[in-house]
């Protein structure tokens, strides 16, 4: 399995993350930090102080997964708590790696009439 599969949570791990961590990094700070199992194949996504860079974190079963996305243009969004961690929709997830605001998406054009 390439990515995660149906029923995955996705959490962000709130405030900054050194960049430079790794895997197994990243796997210590989901189980101290954000109190969670990093093999229980949930997604636990981390952001850089720039703003630009996101790591997403994940076990398949047969190993950890991490991808990494850097944003050309713009910021993630993230949440403003400095510790803890917050549970995202697909749909949500999906905003989040476009650079969409996720907290407060706006439909950029509504019908006016159905004729």
């Amino acid at each position: 399995m390439i990515g995660p599969g149906a029923g995955t949570r996705v959490w962000l791990a709130a405030g900054v993350t050194d960049m430079r961590c790794g895997i197994d990094s990243l796997a210590a700070k989901v189980q101290m930090a954000l109190t969670e199992d990093p093999f229980s194949g949930h997604v636990f996504a981390f952001r850089g102080r720039r703003g630009d860079l996101v790591k997403l974190l994940w076990s398949d079963g047969d190993g950890m997964c991490m991808l990494t996305k850097r944003l050309e243009r713009g910021r993630f969004i993230w949440p403003q708590a400095d510790s803890g961690g917050v549970s995202l929709s697909t749909a949500q997830v999906a905003m989040l790696l476009e650079g969409i605001d996720w907290r407060r998406p706006e439909r950029t054009w509504q019908p006016r009439v159905a004729v």
